[in-house]
């Protein structure tokens, strides 16, 4: 006769967590985030303007059957929880929107988190202290998820994103496939919607890709780009794709120029896409920030590259054929991720 264990094991690529007998109710993971199927709930951490925004994008596209909203400060995230809930009747959505202050009990089994949390970089500080400051808030709070959603998939959005997502996977020892960065679907957005303004077309008719880390080392590839199926360079002169191509580098830092502060309505959306996708297992095929293991020959850096995503995170790595040009790009943009990831290995080293 079968143990108990054996029957558990057995039956866990139906089930693949179940509920461990704990004060806290915390799921147990045995395979994947692919478990409590019957009731989908996805963490957003953080609810200022950009976790606030993802809550509202995920609640209007009735993503999920639960969303929890979490801050550190005092009321914020039940004031935002609440006022998103009391559109509810009027946009016609039902996923619960909750908010809570510093509290992760309620985030428990969640199937997704999205992590926001962070500072600004503010005047006269430098990148390694941006690093270091922001490296303490995702590590405290990717203990916190943790603890409570074991079998979670982690999406991380706090900057400097790339070196954040690398805190995020060494404080989790969760598989690379669930420990995940943003900004590919952000800087792609930018980029097409600079197209779609050049060309005057609808934005939902263009295809693009880019790859690397997040800033002005980021590749976005033309060669892959259409509108239609039409290639882009069919249609835009390279000078001005150029031109594209360097505004995208630098649209965050034109955003901050413009209003004082960073980006929120079109990050927000971002991750929102990326959680509803996973929660909903679509199958999409985004780029996301992922940790290489010999992939465009590059080992353990955190930089962007094409993934199918589902409801078990990053199912498959999508390794493109580039040309010598695009692989020396992606070969600068990844060393210069790799010195920030250095520079969070020294601050661990130090802080142990």
């Amino acid at each position: 006769m079968m143990n108990f264990f054996s029957i558990i094991f057995n039956y866990a690529y139906i089930y693949r967590c179940i509920n461990a007998i704990t004060a806290n109710s915390v799921f147990i993971c045995f395979e994947s985030s692919e478990y409590n199927l019957n009731h989908m709930k996805i963490t957003v951490v953080g609810a200022g303007n950009v976790g606030a925004t993802c809550a509202n994008a995920l609640a209007h596209r009735d993503a999920v059957d639960e969303i929890v909203l979490i801050d550190i400060k005092a009321g914020l995230a039940e004031g935002k929880a609440l006022d998103i809930w009391q559109s509810a009747p009027i946009n016609l959505f039902n996923s619960r929107i909750s908010g809570f202050t510093d509290d992760y009990l309620h985030t428990a089994n969640s199937n997704v988190v999205v992590i926001t949390s962070g500072l600004p970089r503010k005047p006269g500080m430098s990148r390694d202290d941006l690093i270091e400051t922001n490296a303490a808030i995702v590590k405290h709070v990717t203990e916190q998820v943790i603890q409570y959603s074991p079998c979670a998939i982690i999406i991380v959005v706090s900057n400097p994103l790339d070196v954040m997502t690398y805190q995020a996977y060494i404080t989790s020892e969760f598989p690379r496939t669930r420990v995940m960065g943003m900004a590919g679907i952000l800087d792609t957005g930018r980029y097409k919607s600079l197209i779609a303004s050049e060309l005057n077309v609808s934005p939902q008719d263009i295809t693009a890709l880019l790859l690397g880390g997040h800033g002005d080392t980021m590749v976005p590839l033309p060669r892959y780009t259409t509108v239609s199926g039409i290639p882009v360079t069919e249609l835009i002169s390279e000078e001005k794709i150029n031109a594209i191509i360097e505004r995208t580098r630098f649209g965050g830092g034109e955003l901050v120029k413009l209003m004082g502060t960073s980006a929120w309505y079109a990050p927000g959306a971002a991750a929102a896409g990326m959680a509803e996708t996973i929660t909903r297992n679509q199958k999409r095929i985004f780029p996301c920030c992922v940790k290489l293991e010999g992939e465009y020959g590059l080992e353990n850096v955190f930089v962007g590259v094409p993934v199918l995503l589902g409801i078990n995170g990053i199912e498959k790595i999508i390794e493109l054929h580039l040309t010598d040009a695009e692989k020396e790009l992606l070969q600068k943009s990844a060393g210069a991720v790799k010195e920030m990831m250095e520079v969070l290995d020294k601050i661990e080293e130090k802080n142990r």
